[in-house]
């Protein structure tokens, strides 16, 4: 049947206002135009590329796409990030009642390049919330939807780089925090900084990227040991820290952030965060090669020894490793002769 797709577009700013225009529409559906804050010229192409998409069936429902599209503004070419999506409880009605035509949106974020694709999955969450939205307020459209694509950019770009912003050089603690799972908790602090430090402690932590039963046994035996929690107080300009910890490559990494404020630019530093847990798992990587090897030569437990000495943050890769080793007899011995050497 048909199906008529509402597009609604926002530009790199995220601020939202401007035209309503028509276009033409196809046997399978027709576009008609939400909200945007492009220009009418630009608008037109933008619709186009969406519409061709739309028609070689190439959006499916609540996966975002990237993609670089060419419109008439100063910037040219531009990054696209565009997911399609209907209203759930529509879609359930439709379902019942095969005459209704569920309606279905196109959302598009335009920003400077084709980096909106290392925030792929934050805009893919975004627009999950912005179905909630729409669920809750179908009466009222326009009302409930334009002031929240209007704050795309500020909600799902930049809270890594307020963080930054906000805690500089205690920055590290935060890393460290991320990286053993150690609990934080956050005082005094408003709720867009509450939410931005729990996204960025989410976002730094190695979740996804090692085993999911490591990351329970870790966070409990984080959670037992003698300091607990590290705690956040943000009543003052520049948060305070207590019972943080932090090593050599936590703070390492952290210069790395800072030395990238002065450019003020988000994509870098959600860059910088991938290769920090990249080289984080890298280095768990090559302990757990090292120890299997030291299970059968002292040369190797030695090897281990140096590498954990060296590599900055020997604390947290221990306890990673101890974890994940706790069932192995050979192995669990290895470890635990690395602490007694670590200790010392």
């Amino acid at each position: 049947g048909s199906r008529s797709a509402q597009q609604g577009a926002a530009g790199g700013d995220g601020s939202a206002g401007g035209a309503v225009a028509h276009t033409p529409s196809t046997e399978d559906f027709s576009l008609s135009l939400l909200d945007t804050n492009l220009p009418a010229e630009a608008e037109t192409e933008l619709r186009s590329f969406i519409a061709k998409r739309l028609t070689k069936g190439a959006l499916f429902e609540g996966m975002g796409n990237v993609a670089s599209v060419g419109l008439s503004i100063p910037e040219g070419k531009v990054g696209c990030y565009y997911c399609r999506f209907q209203q759930e409880s529509l879609l359930e009605m439709a379902t019942l009642e095969s005459d209704i035509n569920a309606p279905e949106y196109v959302v598009c974020f335009l920003g400077g390049s084709e980096k909106e694709d290392t925030f792929r999955l934050e805009l893919d969450k975004y627009i999950q919330n912005l179905k909630i939205n729409l669920d809750l307020e179908q009466k009222n459209l326009e009302a409930s939807v334009s002031p929240y694509l209007r704050n795309w950019f500020e909600d799902a770009i930049c809270p890594i780089q307020r963080v930054v912003q906000l805690f500089q050089d205690k920055l590290g603690s935060l890393l460290h925090a991320a990286l053993s799972y150690t609990p934080v908790e956050v005082k005094n602090a408003d709720e867009r900084t509450e939410k931005d430090i729990s996204r960025f402690l989410a976002a730094a932590s190695l979740q996804g990227l090692v085993q999911e039963g490591t990351m329970t046994s870790l966070c409990i035996a984080m959670t037992e040991e003698q300091h607990k929690s590290m705690v956040i107080d943000c009543s003052g300009p520049q948060p305070q820290l207590h019972n943080a910890g932090s090593n050599r490559f936590c703070e390492d990494w952290m210069q790395a952030f800072v030395n990238g404020a002065e450019g003020g630019n988000p994509f870098l530093f959600q860059q910088i965060l991938e290769n920090f847990k990249l080289k984080a798992i890298q280095d768990i990587n090559n302990l757990k090669r090292f120890i299997r090897q030291a299970e059968m030569n002292h040369y190797a437990l030695f090897k281990c020894y140096l590498f954990l000495k060296n590599c900055g943050s020997g604390d947290i890769l221990l306890k990673i490793v101890k974890v994940e080793h706790a069932e192995m007899p050979e192995a669990r011995n290895v470890v635990t002769v690395l602490e007694e050497f670590m200790r010392e």
